[in-house]
């Protein structure tokens, strides 16, 4: 069962990153290369009617994650609360530049939540980005100082980041140039998804222009992911073994090669859709060989003191996902229709929708 309802949150949050991911993508876009109003509005729109349902996936996350393994929730959630209450004024922020920007004309008004969905947007892709960095990386679980535990075994507690900048450190900070590194790559990764998205979905007359542009973001993010794979070997040795030993893990990453090679020919793409299938098989495969590059850990501990948390030793009892089971597929199930119900009224082009008026 533990392994059944790791697979299940690890989708639903993969599904999150790709729906809500093309939403902080379009803002990234919005932010940098919309100039016309019309532009503006249109890229406003391609986020704005879908970033409430696809919340959703967070949530439904979030509680199963609790239900599930409530030890890593309780660690994660308190080890990092200061950039999760980061990520949730950034999320509201976000929200209120879309809801709000059509409210008046003034075009000051306009400026102000403009900005406030773009720099949202940035900033939750470089921290979801950063998050993933320290899930890999590990914590200091424990907390331990001179091979003593000040906390219990599976609490922790990071700053922001720490004098020496360095993951290689006995006490690391949620910012570090490793974990900057991934969220550069989630910055990147998240500003094609939506470039792919604006495409898709507008007929916003910077559409050819962000075609070359996924072309160079594409190239960034090949030395990036280069430099992120040399790094990760270096601060958690043998950080590949899994694949070694479970050979059909290979799938994962993969999966991620193929978006990234084939966003190389955007330009030759006929259709739109099938460079929004690339970028997604990015952030599938990233997301995917990541979790199973550690598998079954879930936080792996920087020291020896204290062990791994698992999917194994963080979960709740046997009774409690079994009973669990039956109302998870009910709620996966009405996930599943207000999804596919949203999809069929939003599809096509969105241009002359109302929004926000």
């Amino acid at each position: 069962m533990e392994l059944f309802w790791f697979i299940i949150i690890g989708l639903i949050l993969t599904m999150f990153f790709i729906l809500d991911g093309y939403d902080f993508g379009a803002g990234i876009i919005h932010l940098f290369f919309a100039k016309k109003e019309k532009d503006k509005e249109v890229i406003t729109k391609s986020a704005g009617l879908f970033w409430d349902s696809n919340e959703v996936w967070l949530v439904a996350a979030g509680g199963l994650l609790f239900m599930a393994f409530p030890t890593f929730y309780a660690s994660v959630f308190s080890g990092f609360y200061l950039p999760l209450i980061i990520v949730l004024w950034l999320i509201v922020f976000r929200a209120i530049g879309l809801e709000f920007r059509g409210h008046f004309k003034y075009q000051m008004w306009k400026a102000i939540w403009d900005k406030s969905f773009g720099v949202s947007s940035l900033l939750l892709a470089l921290f979801f980005g950063i998050a993933l960095g320290n899930i890999v990386r590990g914590v200091n679980l424990g907390g331990v100082e001179d091979g003593i535990s000040i906390y219990e075994g599976h609490y922790f507690f990071l700053p922001l980041w720490s004098s020496s900048f360095s993951p290689l450190s006995t006490h690391p900070g949620v910012i570090d140039w490793f974990t900057l590194i991934i969220g550069f790559i989630s910055v990147v990764t998240l500003a094609i998804h939506g470039a792919n998205w604006v495409i898709l979905k507008t007929n916003a007359s910077i559409n050819e222009k962000l075609k070359k542009v996924v072309f160079k973001l594409n190239l960034v993010l090949l030395v990036l992911t280069i430099i992120s794979l040399v790094g990760w070997n270096i601060i958690v040795p043998e950080s590949f073994r899994n694949f070694t030993v479970r050979p059909y893990l290979i799938i994962f990453p993969i999966i991620y090669l193929i978006g990234l090679i084939g966003l190389f020919f955007r330009s030759k793409m006929k259709k739109d859709f099938t460079a929004f299938m690339c970028s997604t098989l990015l952030i599938l495969g990233g997301i995917t060989s990541s979790l199973a590059s550690m598998f079954p850990v879930i936080l792996p501990s920087t020291n020896s003191v204290n062990e791994h948390l698992t999917i194994y030793n963080t979960t709740t009892s046997q009774y409690g996902l079994s009973v669990a089971l039956s109302w998870g597929i009910v709620g996966l199930i009405l996930l599943g229709v207000y999804f596919i119900v949203q999809r069929r009224l939003m599809k096509g082009k969105i241009d002359d929708m109302d929004y926000g008026h």
